[in-house]
Formats: structure tokens, sequence, C-alpha cells
């Protein structure tokens, strides 16, 4: 199991929310050249061309899956498969956009600041991080990780998350490069169907994406059954049988 525009866009409207919420807080108000790293099937992307109509848009992923569904999704725009931490565009860019992308990119403190050089003067970095290692979803994957028969395969399953800085230090990373720089901090609480089942369905399309890689069909369904087993206690269902999903992300803009 890899990366999966389809699987990822199963709750396309939730998932997109808190892009919205972050182009919302992104002060630049024209721009010639925007840039979506890791645009996943282009959901977020959409969101810039409504927002820069004038502006040349595009869109970076490491997921060639991902890319083939932004192509599809808006072919007039320039899409191309690459690592963040490879990208060489030296821009300028009036908006470097990084929606939920970051978590999976290592040396923050080294990334940020090479990101903002790539930014024109009154540019805008905007970044959204899941901000949920500590929530029970992602504790409880590695706990069954970790207990499992395959806790060997998956030793270093959680480490392919980037371990979040706080709120102090992202701001110290960025404000000796910009002029402004808001950092803050929302918990979505997103009803999903299906109950528990839903949850796993979710993070299916992510954060249990390095747990199922490295397992054979058969261990990756006995997998999710002892997590789906784990996810039922720690999100009950509702009375309609849904269930609540808390999620915080962390929010970043950092104007040149």
């Amino acid at each position: 199991m890899s990366w999966s525009a389809q699987q990822y866009v199963t709750f396309e409207d939730e998932r997109t929310r808190p892009a919205r919420d972050l182009l919302a807080a992104t002060p630049t108000a024209q721009a010639r050249a925007v840039v979506d790293i890791g645009c996943g099937p282009g959901n977020s992307t959409e969101l810039l061309v409504q927002r820069f109509p004038e502006a040349n848009v595009s869109g970076l992923d490491s997921s060639a899956d991902m890319i083939d569904a932004a192509r599809k999704r808006l072919p007039g725009l320039q899409f191309e498969v690459v690592e963040i931490d490879r990208w060489a565009d030296a821009g300028p860019f009036d908006v470097i956009f990084a929606n939920a992308v970051l978590q999976w990119v290592p040396d923050h403190a080294s990334l940020l600041p090479a990101l903002v050089s790539k930014l024109a003067a009154g540019g805008s970095l905007a970044i959204q991080m899941p901000d949920n290692l500590n929530e029970p979803s992602h504790r409880l994957m590695r706990e069954v990780a970790a207990n499992g028969p395959w806790a060997r395969k998956l030793s270093g399953a959680a480490g392919q998350r980037t371990d979040m800085a706080s709120a102090t230090e992202y701001f110290s990373m960025l404000r000796p490069h910009c002029d402004r720089v808001d950092v803050w901090r929302t918990t979505y609480h997103h009803q999903l169907p299906g109950g528990a089942a839903g949850v796993v369905e979710w993070f299916k399309g992510s954060g249990l994406i390095p747990f199922l890689n490295p397992l054979t069909e058969e261990e990756r369904a006995q997998y999710l059954e002892r997590y789906l087993a784990a996810v039922s206690e720690a999100y009950p269902a509702l009375a309609d049988g849904s269930v609540l999903l808390p999620f915080p992300r962390l929010f970043i803009v950092a104007t040149r």
C-alpha cells in the first residue's frame, strides 16, 4: 500500500477545510508565481487557482499517483514529481503553499528558512501540519506495530513522521528571515461515518501508510484488525453510529 489519490480524497471536504483556513490567513493579495508543494491530488492547488486567477500556479508532490490525479483535475497547470527537500527551483514565488506535507520532511530548522529564501519580497510561506502524533489514533498505530509479529518490520515506521517543534521554536526559526510570522493551532472535530472503521479509513490515506507499506497483504489485514479494535475503544461511536475525530493542526504563515 502506498500513497493513493483515491484513498486520500475519500474525505476530501474534511482534508480541504484546513487548506481553506490557511489560505484565508495568507496576507499576500496579488501574486504572479504560486506553488503548491505537496499538492496531493490537486484539491489545495484548486483553491490557489481560485484565489490567484492571474498567477502562474504550479504543484509538486513525491507521489506519481497524486500528480496523475492533480493533472487530470487541473490539466492546464504544470505539476512535477519531486521530493520537497530536493526541489531546486529558486523562484521567486509570491506564495509557497504547504498543506499537510512538511510533517513528512525532516530538518525543519534548515528547510523552512530555505523555503523562505525562495519567496519574493512580500511573499508568504503558508504551512499547515497535522499535530496529532500524541493523539490516540497515532499512539495506537505505534502500539499495534510494537506488539505484533511484525514488530521488527515496523521498527522504523513511526520515524517517518518528523517530530513537531513547538510554536515558539517555529517562530524563532522563521522570524529572522521574515517581516511577520503568525503561528496558531486549531483542533478540528471531524464527524466520520462508520464509527471506528471511519477513523481507520481516514488514516489509511495518510498516517497508516508507513505502517502498512512494509507488510504482506495478510499481515496488513491482521494489523488493521487489531488497530480497528483499539480505535473502537478510543473513539466510541455516537448515537447515530458516526464518530467524532479530534484532529489538531499547526498553522504557520511567514511573510518575507
